[in-house]
């Protein structure tokens, strides 16, 4: 079982429009409401594959309550804290004409007191089953920007981590020697305080956070594909190319691609070829972290590693 721990869930709002015209009234042609944020995208990814996975996310209010019901009725596995505060809404506006998708963010509401500690309960718990351990998303207000350090130091050595974390968050955890570290280059860029102006740049970047304590680090690129590196050995993995409706959610599905074929004894760079085929995939339909498992299985062959 693969548990996918965060502390940003999001009612997602996906609307989609032939053609989008500022300071114009805009009707959407289609519209989807869903559970979302990176931990449920990584879980359902994970589903899609037909692995067994449990998300732990704080949920709250009347949009708390939908999240709960959705995960149910997609048969995804959720154990989840509640908190007085409601889950937050996000908006995916996708513009069929320009080939473009928007995300329109809300902030995550403060967690409360002792919330933190139940999602860490509750990873105990989990962690005597658990094939992987996912740590994704921004952490919310509340949660403390040692949460995934906590997390990393509960679970080192029983499970292999992932961890798409940026900022404080990312850089605390990082002594806690995380199997993968998997930013994508803008956050990492962000992190570090650097200009990833060349690749000569980001291997460098990529050296820093090994030095720090990451056994692996990947860095998600979009249409750039990604690089996967413990710091001595450098791989490119070309992004797969297809005609994309909407990249948003991609970054997750990449992550879960990559637990599952680690979870599976693959190493590292090898594990990176099924994420890539998932995060090619997440792209060809409307939602974050929806694929279906015909477009993984067609695009997994054409997934390939490259030394740099």
């Amino acid at each position: 079982m693969h548990f996918c721990l965060g502390t940003t869930p999001t009612v997602q709002q996906t609307m989609v429009f032939d053609h989008v015209a500022l300071d114009e009234v805009n009707r959407a042609v289609e519209v989807g409401r869903a559970s979302s944020g990176k931990s449920i995208n990584v879980a359902r990814v994970l589903h899609t594959l037909g692995e067994a996975a449990t998300v732990c996310v704080p949920v709250g209010g009347d949009t708390g309550r939908f999240i709960l019901e959705h995960l149910a009725a997609e048969g995804i596995g959720h154990n989840c804290v509640e908190i007085v505060n409601p889950t937050r809404t996000c908006v995916t506006v996708i513009d069929r004409q320009r080939g473009t998708a928007m995300e329109l963010v809300e902030e995550h509401a403060v967690l409360g007191e002792g919330a933190a500690d139940k999602l860490l309960n509750e990873l105990r718990a989990y962690l005597p089953r658990c094939r992987s351990l996912v740590l994704s998303g921004t952490l919310a207000p509340g949660a403390g920007e040692d949460f995934y350090a906590r997390c990393c130091e509960i679970a080192a050595g029983a499970a292999p981590i992932i961890l798409d974390a940026r900022g404080e968050a990312l850089m605390r955890a990082l002594a806690m020697r995380p199997l993968v570290v998997k930013p994508n280059r803008a956050e990492l860029s962000a992190t570090l305080g650097v200009d990833m102006k060349d690749d000569g740049a980001l291997r460098e970047a990529i050296k820093e956070l090994v030095r720090r304590g990451a056994q692996w680090v990947v860095v998600t690129m979009g249409k750039n594909g990604a690089v996967a590196s413990d710091g001595k050995a450098f791989w490119k993995i070309p992004a797969i190319a297809v005609k994309a409706i909407s990249a948003i959610g991609s970054g997750d599905s990449f992550s879960a691609g990559l637990a599952t074929d680690i979870a599976r004894g693959k190493e590292v760079p090898e594990a990176c070829l099924l994420g890539a085929a998932c995060a090619a995939a997440n792209t060809l339909v409307p939602g974050a972290g929806y694929l279906r498992l015909e477009d993984v299985q067609r695009l997994r062959p054409l997934a390939r590693l490259e030394k740099m």
